[in-house]
């Protein structure tokens, strides 16, 4: 059982961290280089939200969606 979880601990240690261990070494030398994934997820964020609204404000206009309280049926019957 032993052998098993220093297996593990040597696979994290020496294979699965070591690209987060180079993004420590880097940001030694250069923050905004070690926060490059973070920078490109928010683009692809702002990107993905402004896409979406493009599309929301599209349906909007053309008045494709049902407006009505009730419009669902979970939310509730009509008398």
């Amino acid at each position: 059982m032993t052998e098993i979880l220093e297996g593990v601990q040597w696979f994290f240690e020496n294979v699965a961290f070591v690209p987060l261990n180079a993004l420590r070494k880097l940001e030694l030398n250069s923050w905004f280089a070690a926060n490059g994934l973070n920078w490109l997820f928010i683009i692809v964020g702002m990107v993905a939200f402004v896409y979406w609204m493009t599309q929301l404000k599209k349906f909007n206009e053309n008045n494709e969606e049902d407006r009505d309280v009730m419009a669902h049926s979970f939310l509730g019957r009509r008398y």
